[in-house]
């Protein structure tokens, strides 16, 4: 016997019950009453919501035909019950199945005012950061002549991918366009710059391209680099902004809020 089986099955059997006799009690409230627009049959769409089957008016049918017990005043919906508009008393309907009703109108605010706060708070975090934050770092364009020995360690690096380096088409290197295939790439776990795709068909020299362009990025904070015996291994940095008291869901605005350093080759 496949006890879990039976009791899923049992579960499917008394849901399905109880609709059956949620809408059998829905048939009988609403029996008596007719839509007061068009005096159409009238059928539940939800909780607290009723439908004419004529016009189409949608409506709640506990403020439209119900009254309070107390003083005779209408009911009004406040948040998750209904409450007497002339006496405050509690409403409880007859045309709810199991009690509880929601006010749409009101979580609807609620929801459009919490996305407004959370707009202004990132607005004032990213004017912040704009007030403290330096202003970019100034670099030379990008010469390979003007290190002794870099292009032999370039060399080194991508032994066994086809020729030489040619020194003589650096003025084609765009670095910037580089810093954002790089960034498009990495993850938040380590990854091997082999991994990263090539821009260039020429996949030696793209690897020495792949390989500038992270120590750029490096050089300005926006990852961290190691070598890991014959690999290269970049991963994003993980900006600190406990200093200024900037919560950590605004991470991204302080790391990506300008470009990496204006660099042209």
């Amino acid at each position: 016997m496949d006890i879990i089986r039976l009791a899923f099955d049992m579960t499917a059997a008394v849901n399905e019950f109880v609709e059956k006799v949620r809408s059998f009690y829905y048939w009988v409230m609403l029996l008596g009453y007719r839509c007061p627009r068009c005096n159409g049959s009238l059928i539940m769409v939800a909780e607290g919501r009723c439908k004419c089957n004529r016009c189409q008016n949608e409506l709640d049918p506990t403020v439209t035909f119900q009254r309070c017990s107390v003083c005779g005043g209408i009911p009004i919906l406040r948040i998750r019950r209904y409450l007497c508009k002339d006496c405050g008393g509690d409403i409880t309907s007859k045309f709810l199945f199991d009690g509880t009703v929601f006010n749409p109108d009101y979580f609807r605010r609620k929801m459009s005012e919490s996305r407004q706060r959370k707009k202004e708070q990132r607005e004032r975090v990213r004017q912040m950061l704009a007030e403290n934050s330096s202003a970019d770092l100034p670099l030379a364009p990008v010469d390979l002549d003007a290190m002794p020995g870099l292009v032999d360690a370039l060399n080194g690096l991508t032994a066994g991918l086809e020729a030489d380096v040619a020194v003589a088409h650096r003025d084609h290197f765009d670095l910037k366009r580089y810093e954002r295939h790089i960034q498009a790439h990495i993850q938040d776990f380590p990854v091997n710059l082999l991994d990263i795709p090539p821009l260039s068909e020429d996949a030696r020299k793209d690897l020495i391209w792949r390989f500038i362009a992270v120590i750029f990025l490096a050089h300005t904070g926006f990852v961290d680099i190691w070598q890991d015996e014959q690999d290269i291994m970049v991963i994003k940095h993980e900006a600190d902004t406990e200093g200024c008291g900037v919560p950590g869901e605004f991470e991204q605005t302080n790391r990506f809020e300008r470009s990496p350093g204006g660099i042209e080759a």
